[in-house]
């Protein structure tokens, strides 16, 4: 039996994403997946919001999918495109990146990390007690780790051997997306009709098609395939076009479920094992990516006994608001989408609402995972939320804030005079800078706020406490996130 202090059950985006966040903080981390590649078959995910590129730019790793995607405005709710060219961020834009893609350049993050991955496999059960897991895979062979996270998908095996319950919404709309060849020159471009949504487009990859149809009938079970897509197309379109040689076809529905609970003891969910829903405003990558780095830093202290596991109880109470959030306004969009006339003309009121500044501001925020807000009590309005990347003037010269946390190790920064705390008994954990900066404090959807005299910034950017160095509060805040102080 082979030994890791964390398994992660997955090896997409977000298994991958939580894998380097836990080998950043120095923790033995195995992944189990699927695929004998990281070559992943179709377009799926198409890009990238601007939260989830700061967060890449905040490990360092930002311009290799910058160099590879096409930085664009991608924010939009219901179909209606919201610019956020204005926010105060340096990722003001979105990145259409398709996932495929993602995953490649991720997946080399990885490799560079020397993380084991045990390809080709799954996990099939686990059976876990007071000290730890052990993990079932296909292939007869069983893992031990302290905790097990189950970045497995919707169908998650984890969960579901976890006993844990997914309640949500059942579908009302059915997709076909796939990649083919066709006989004959298709009808190009989109229709909506009373059924739904359906594109016929031409893709790169030498001749290939790309199509999406809503299908007439719900309650398809298996995989789907080629005759599937034919009826599909005929259908809508009256004929299939001579539908054949398909790259990969897929199905998908406006399900959306959550995970009642995000952890049963040593097994934690992440991702699509953690939550499903319709893929209006592209935020399920997104979504999962933020997940891990939420995550990471908090399992790796609790595993090399810096804290207690009272820190995991922080995930859920984080992340489940997040995506309960976005489970509502993606049920929200479908509803907007529908072809009918009630439908329509509530999306006409609605798009009217977003071509004026203040709501398009607060739902591009949304959207773009710029707004996300955990509530860790009263205070400043960067309590809680991302640390913007300033330009900070340090005694060593200039450095942005990000750069800063590329290692994944929580900052206290002092903006006032040096002095006035002693970081010693977290000198180990925590970086200590002082440091000057000249400008406003801008936050997106809020505007400007009060500078602050120091800030305590997360592993994962978000701001912790704000305050003066001489208050009681900071030695707390800093036992409680970073573990109690070092003894003398």
């Amino acid at each position: 039996m082979s030994e890791h202090a964390e398994v992660i059950a997955g090896g997409g985006p977000t298994g991958m994403m939580l894998a380097g966040e836990l080998t950043l903080a120095g923790v033995d981390v195995a992944i189990v997946k699927r695929r004998t590649s990281s070559k992943i078959v179709g377009s799926r995910s198409g890009g990238l919001h601007a939260r989830t590129i700061e967060v890449l730019d905040q490990r360092g790793i930002a311009d290799r999918f910058l160099a590879q995607g096409k930085a664009m405005q991608v924010a939009a709710f219901a179909q209606v495109p919201m610019d956020i060219s204005d926010f105060p961020t340096r990722h003001n834009y979105g990145l259409a990146l398709w996932q495929k893609h993602f995953e490649r350049i991720l997946a080399g993050w990885i490799e560079e990390l020397a993380i084991p991955i045990y390809c080709g496999r799954e996990v099939t059960g686990f059976a876990q007690d007071d000290t730890g897991v052990d993990v079932a895979l296909s292939d007869s062979q069983s893992l031990r780790a302290n905790y097990l996270v189950g970045c497995d998908g919707g169908r998650s095996v984890v969960r579901r051997s976890a006993g844990i319950a997914f309640p949500g919404w059942d579908a009302t709309i059915s997709h076909l997306m796939a990649e083919v060849e066709l006989a004959e020159e298709p009808e190009w471009g989109m229709r909506h009709d009373a059924v739904g949504l359906h594109s016929l487009s031409k893709l790169d990859d030498g001749g290939l098609v790309g199509v999406l149809v809503t299908e007439k009938e719900l309650g398809h079970s298996g995989e789907p395939t080629l005759r599937d897509l034919s009826e599909a197309l005929t259908a809508v379109y009256g004929t299939d076009y001579g539908v054949h040689s398909p790259v990969w076809i897929s199905r998908f529905t406006d399900a959306a479920r959550q995970a009642a609970a995000y952890r049963d003891r040593r097994i934690l969910l992440a991702g699509d094992a953690a939550h499903v829903h319709y893929p209006a405003g592209g935020q399920g990558l997104n979504l999962g990516v933020q997940d891990a780095v939420n995550l990471g830093w908090k399992l790796a202290q609790v595993v090399k006994g810096t804290s207690s596991e009272c820190l995991l109880d922080s995930y859920q109470a984080e992340r489940h608001p997040v995506a309960a959030r976005v489970l509502r306004n993606t049920l929200a969009q479908v509803a907007l989408r529908r072809t009918d006339a009630r439908s329509k003309a509530a999306r006409e009121v609605v798009a009217d609402l977003l071509h004026m500044d203040e709501p398009r501001k607060r739902y591009a925020a949304m959207m773009s995972g710029l707004d996300i807000h955990y509530d860790l009590g009263e205070g400043h309005p960067l309590l809680g939320r991302r640390m913007p990347d300033l330009d900070l003037v340090t005694a060593n010269g200039p450095v942005r804030v990000f750069t800063l946390l590329l290692g994944a190790r929580p900052v206290l920064l002092n903006l006032c005079e040096p002095g006035g705390f002693d970081i010693t008994p977290w000198a180990d954990r925590v970086q200590f800078v002082h440091a000057k900066y000249v400008g406003t404090w801008d936050l997106p959807a809020i505007g400007a706020v009060t500078a602050p005299n120091a800030v305590l910034v997360r592993p994962d950017g978000y701001v912790a406490w704000v305050g003066d160095l001489t208050q009681p509060s900071l030695a707390d805040a800093l036992t409680n996130w970073f573990g109690p102080p070092a003894a003398a």
